[in-house]
């Protein structure tokens, strides 16, 4: 055991803290700053989207209920909009984007859903928040917390400058490993069933250019069926809280990736990897403990306190409303959560952690951070009437029959 004595300078202040740039940080970035807080965003790679850029699993998934209504709606189609501003990659929803013909959009037809281009969406995401006023620190890690009484009051962050810290108002908890919550001691919980090997990666070849999803999404156990399919590995998961773990799930990727590749060559000498995920392509891992936990059996359930919807990826017709109190622990009253870090059961954990929900739960959280710094006595009734005036819908019979 090595004892340090460390002295942190404090190297930056803001109104709103974001860790972690996938879509709920990008989402709760953009809705703080846009409501006019000073916001720096900390992300530990070198570019925006997570899962979803570095990790590429680009499919944005359905913003609506598969039997044609929309259910997510703010930021999170303003971001769908935004990943194919410049083409679709593949599976572009025109009954949704180029028709207004509601029939066109029901049971048989294309959900509101497409794959977009990793590296395009980053940069025009970067571009968005710099347009917008929040300052991006990349390379960053958050590694600890300063507490006062029960509020954080600094965040420590470590990059190629060395050990920081940022004063802080209010904190948004989007490191998708619930990092800021674990470190002030809010209550969390870990995904129990761990996650898969996954192996996705593109490539060029006589075929096209193709997105190659190795591996499968992982399914919790009682929604598995006789169609599901069989993983990478079949006895073998990861938490993807220890690094030598996370490490050695990433080799066996590598190892899994450069099989398929060697396997592929055989009969198509041209065919090559254009890019493979810079980060492991894991998805559940550790969660709030919130005021309120959502189980997948509350679909159609009116919540009082909702601040948007969303749907079941997996199948057509739920319909969730988000309680407020899943994002936030009264146990640290200016720290909240945003996208696979919120309050659910392992069987919900699932259906919110794809990208629609993320931006939903961030512009939530973004907008909650920029009206207080104690999200316990937060107005929730003022809070649902700034998010509908930023063109979020919060409840169910707010939709279009």
């Amino acid at each position: 055991m090595i004892k340090e004595h460390i002295k942190t300078p404090v190297s930056y202040s803001c109104d709103v803290l974001v860790c972690g740039g996938g879509f709920a940080g990008i989402s709760a970035a953009l809705s703080a700053a846009r409501h006019g807080k000073k916001v720096i965003l900390v992300e530990k790679e070198y570019l925006l989207g997570g899962l979803g850029t570095a990790g590429l699993i680009t499919i944005y998934l359905p913003l609506c209920d598969g039997f044609g209504k929309q259910v997510s709606f703010g930021i999170a189609e303003e971001l769908f909009r935004l990943s194919i501003s410049l083409g679709a990659e593949a599976d572009y929803p025109e009954n949704w984007l180029d028709s207004n013909d509601v029939t066109k959009r029901t049971e048989k037809d294309k959900r509101f859903q497409v794959r977009y281009n990793p590296h395009i969406f980053s940069i025009l995401a970067e571009k968005l928040l710099l347009g917008n006023g929040v300052e991006i620190l990349y390379g960053t890690y958050a590694v600890s917390v300063n507490k006062k009484k029960d509020k954080i009051n600094a965040v420590i962050v470590e990059n190629k400058t060395g050990r920081q810290a940022i004063k802080v108002d209010s904190v948004v908890d989007a490191t998708g490993d619930c990092d800021l919550a674990l470190f002030s001691g809010a209550p969390t919980q870990v995904f129990k069933q761990g996650n898969v090997l996954a192996a996705w990666y593109y490539s060029l070849g006589s075929d096209g250019y193709n997105l190659n999803t190795l591996g499968v999404a992982d399914i919790p156990e009682n929604e598995k069926n006789d169609e599901t399919k069989v993983p990478l590995l079949a006895k073998r998961r990861f938490s993807g809280l220890d690094g030598k773990e996370i490490s050695e799930m990433v080799q066996l990727s590598h190892k899994s990736t450069l099989s398929d590749i060697i396997k592929k060559r055989v009969d198509d000498s041209s065919y090559y990897p254009t890019t493979i995920p810079s980060i492991p392509q894991i998805r559940m891992t550790r969660r709030i403990v919130g005021e309120y936990t959502l189980d997948n059996c509350e679909n159609h359930k009116f919540f009082e306190d909702s601040i948007g919807m969303v749907s079941d990826w997996r199948k057509r017709g739920p319909i969730y409303e988000v309680p407020f109190s899943t994002l936030y622990s009264k146990s640290v009253k200016n720290l909240i959560v945003a996208g696979r870090c919120t309050s659910v059961t392992d069987s919900m954990w699932d259906i919110m952690r794809v990208i629609p929900c993320c931006a939903v739960t961030g512009q939530a959280a973004g907008t909650a951070a920029a009206l207080t710094n104690d999200f316990s006595r937060l107005d929730v009734n003022h809070l649902q009437s700034v998010l509908k005036q930023d063109c979020v819908k919060i409840h169910i019979d707010e939709l279009e029959n």
